[in-house]
C-alpha cells in the first residue's frame, strides 16, 4: 500500500513529455541563434514562443505547488504538477490567448488557470501566496533574462544579427532574450494589478468582505480581456511600456533589445 501510494505520487509529479518538448524547442532555438544556424527571425520566433510557453507552464505550476503546500492535495490528481499545459484549467485561456496577445501586441499577459479547492486551505495569507506565486515566477524569469543580457552571456560577436539590411552590434540571441524578458516583465506587472480574474486581485481577494467578493465575482471572466483592450488601445499601453523600460534600465539593459527582438520576432512582416 505504501509502495502504491508512493508510485501514485511519483506519477502525479512526473514531468510531462509535452513540457519537455517545449523546453527542448526553447534550448534548440537558442543554440541555433547562438551559432548563427538558420534564419535569425524565425529562430527568434521559435525561441520566444517556446520560452513563453515554458514560462506559462511554470507560472501555473507555481500556483499548484503553493496550493499543495497550503493544503489542497487534489492538485496532484488533476495533473497540475506535471507541467503539462493540457492539464491546466482552460487551455484557450491559459495558453492560446496569451500567445495570441504576444502575436498581436507584443505584451505578456498570462491567462488562467489552475482550479484550486480553496475550502481545503485555511488562512488568508496562504490564499494570497497561492495567487502571488505565478507572477513571482514571471518576475524571477524576467530578472534572470535581463541579467543574461546585461552580462553579455550569450552575445557572440562572430554571429551578428541583421535587421532592415543592417548589421547590428549584437547577436540574435540577446535580442530574443530581451524580447522574452519584456514579456516576463509585462506579465508580472499586469498580472499583479488588482483586476478581477488576474492574480493581483486574487492576492487581495481574501482580505475583502464577502459582500464585496460576491459583487465582483461576475466580472472576473472579463478582467483579462478588458485589460488587454486598455493596454492595446489606450494610454495604459504607453504607461506599461515606460514602466517596463524603467525596469530594463534598472538592470542596465537598453530597451532596444526588446524592440529589435520584437521586430525580428514578427518574421512574417517585411523589414
Amino acid at each position: 500500500m505504501t509502495y502504491a501510494s508512493t508510485g501514485q505520487r511519483s506519477a502525479e509529479s512526473r514531468v510531462s513529455p509535452i513540457f519537455l518538448a517545449l523546453a527542448g524547442t526553447f534550448v534548440a532555438a537558442g543554440l541555433a541563434l547562438a551559432t548563427g544556424w538558420g534564419n535569425d527571425r524565425f529562430g527568434i520566433f521559435l525561441f520566444v514562443v517556446a520560452g513563453w510557453m515554458v514560462s506559462l507552464c511554470l507560472h501555473e505550476y507555481a500556483h499548484a505547488r503553493t496550493a499543495l503546500a497550503g493544503g489542497d492535495i487534489t492538485v496532484g490528481m488533476k495533473g497540475y504538477l506535471t507541467l503539462n499545459p493540457l492539464k491546466y484549467g482552460h487551455v484557450v485561456m491559459s495558453f492560446v490567448l496569451p500567445v495570441v496577445f504576444v502575436l498581436m501586441g507584443g505584451i505578456g499577459l498570462p491567462g488562467g488557470a489552475v482550479y484550486i479547492e480553496r475550502d481545503r486551505i485555511s488562512g488568508r495569507l496562504k490564499h494570497s501566496l497561492i495567487s502571488a506565486a505565478g507572477p513571482l515566477v514571471n518576475a524571477a524569469f524576467g530578472v534572470l533574462l535581463l541579467v543574461a543580457v546585461n552580462q553579455g552571456w550569450f552575445d557572440n560577436p562572430d554571429v551578428p544579427a541583421h535587421y532592415d539590411g543592417q548589421e547590428l552590434g549584437f547577436s540574435p540571441l540577446p535580442a530574443a532574450l530581451g524580447f522574452l524578458a519584456y514579456l516576463q516583465v509585462t506579465a508580472a506587472i499586469l498580472n499583479l494589478l488588482p483586476v478581477p480574474g488576474l492574480d493581483g486581485y486574487g492576492i487581495i481577494e481574501p482580505w475583502l468582505s464577502l459582500k464585496t467578493r460576491r459583487a465582483i465575482a461576475p466580472y472576473a471572466p472579463y478582467g483579462m480581456l478588458l485589460l488587454f483592450a486598455l493596454v492595446w488601445q489606450s494610454q495604459v499601453g504607453e504607461w506599461l511600456s515606460d514602466l517596463t523600460a524603467s525596469v530594463f534600465e534598472l538592470f542596465g539593459v537598453d530597451p532596444q533589445f526588446a524592440g529589435i527582438g520584437y521586430e525580428m520576432f514578427t518574421f512574417w512582416k517585411t523589414s
